[in-house]
């Protein structure tokens, strides 16, 4: 990929490169999953590329040429294959963005110890430390972006600033494959001619009521009296959108920030209704969410589904068990209930969802005899069997070994209604991915 800068805003010029208090560097990936996918197909770069697949399904990520084409990342695929329909779609290769992504975390912990990573693609760094073994903080980040270049073959945009939300801003400012230094006393000169959705917490409903008010950029925002803000937007919203606009934020990096929650979720390519078909998903999901909590050496106690139905309504219910599980077959159980007990009769169902939350390292998982009454195989003996099939799985691809319930009949698809599997975008570090 290249390593030339590209047309940039007019909010990132003339800032000056005065780094001496700009401690905070937030890293990100360029169309990270996209990158990856042309780390492997060299012959694919400078055409538009869409990470997706299906009808119903959304774009994960675009390559910079398909996102000039009105591509970007959650778009229905349906939408996207409109705008751009001589894009190649590629389905996505979920582990091997987490070896990339593995790989360049490495980067950054060689770095400095303070690494926050905030998903797949992205992470704060604290260079305080790092400033007398490796130099300046724009000596830093450029040393960054060089190593995750020539190391992981991708390229990252990095913006490097006193707090966490300018350094964040930054790198948005100066994407792809670009270094923004926002010097403390440039900061407002920065932040404020930005438009009111650049603050955290801005969305669609909040940017209507700012502009409502007149307000369109958060240089407005901050000549705009605190107490009208909180009239408009409550107290701690306006009390925070102003801090923001004076580019005030007190937090620090946290390093090995403890994951919430681990989930995966399914997007059906046609409604289905077949409880059959349903309950064999769910076990598929949970499967894959007690495989993921068993790599990161987690375990849950709680269980939760997620159920959206034909008309996009979406349901959720959990079950907060008495001891924490990394086991599917258990997960499984608990999904099957909480499904069950919602007693759907041939309602079609567009999505359905397994999470498991409340999540504590394995070794303080408590083994008994069982968390269902009716089981009649050991815990232990489960988890020594799914451990296995996570060595196999490893070894010879996600394929091999999985539960004969989860086999199709011969010559047909193991994927009922065509599904469309991706992560959702909610987790917190859980193969979720925020594309830049």
């Amino acid at each position: 990929m290249s390593r030339r800068q590209l047309g940039r805003p007019a909010a990132a010029a003339n800032l000056g490169d005065d780094d001496t208090d700009c401690t905070i560097l937030h890293v990100d990936m360029d169309a990270f999953y996209a990158s990856v996918e042309l780390i492997d197909r060299p012959d694919l770069h400078g055409r538009a590329v869409i990470v997706g697949g299906g009808e119903r399904g959304v774009v994960l990520s675009a390559t910079y040429e398909a996102r000039a084409l009105g591509v970007h990342s959650a778009m229905p695929m349906s939408r996207a294959r409109r705008v751009a329909p001589d894009a190649l779609v590629i389905t996505p290769h979920h582990e091997r963005y987490a070896e990339v992504s593995a790989q360049v975390m490495d980067i950054f912990a060689s770095i400095s110890p303070l690494v926050e990573p905030l998903s797949l693609d992205e992470a704060f760094l604290d260079i305080a430390g790092a400033r007398r073994r490796l130099g300046a903080p724009t000596r830093i980040a450029e040393l960054i972006r060089t190593r995750v270049h020539d190391e992981a073959r991708i390229t990252c945009s990095v913006g490097v600033a006193h707090t966490k939300f300018i350094a964040k801003l930054a790198s948005t400012a100066i994407k792809p494959d670009g270094l923004l230094v926002v010097p403390r006393d440039a900061t407002l000169d920065f932040l404020h001619p930005l438009p009111v959705s650049a603050l955290w917490g801005v969305g669609d409903r909040t940017e209507e009521r700012l502009i409502a008010l007149g307000l369109r950029t958060v240089g407005d925002i901050a000549q705009t009296p605190v107490d009208t803000l909180t009239r408009a937007l409550g107290a701690a919203s306006g009390e925070r959108l102003f801090d923001l606009a004076w580019g005030r934020d007190d937090r620090r990096v946290v390093p090995d920030s403890p994951e919430k929650s681990i989930g995966n979720e399914e997007t059906f390519a046609r409604d289905i209704d077949d409880p059959v078909l349903i309950g064999a998903e769910l076990l598929r999901l949970a499967e894959k969410v007690a495989a993921r909590a068993r790599a990161r050496g987690l375990a849950g106690r709680t269980v939760a589904i997620k159920i959206r139905f034909a008309d996009f309504t979406t349901i959720t219910r959990s079950r907060t068990l008495t001891t924490a599980t990394d086991i599917g077959h258990e997960i499984h159980a608990v999904a099957q209930d909480l499904y069950a007990a919602l007693g759907l009769q041939r309602v079609r169902i567009r999505l359905v969802g397994v999470r498991l939350e409340g999540l504590v390292p394995a070794g303080d998982r408590i083994d008994q005899l069982s968390l269902l009454p009716d089981a009649e195989v050991d815990p232990a003996d489960w988890r020594a069997a799914e451990t296995a099939a996570d060595g196999l799985r490893a070894r010879f691809g996600p394929a091999a070994p999985r539960p004969a319930r989860l086999l199709p009949p011969h010559g047909q698809s193991d994927r009922p209604g065509g599904r469309h599997g991706s992560p959702d975008g909610h987790d917190h570090r859980d193969g979720a991915s925020r594309e830049g």
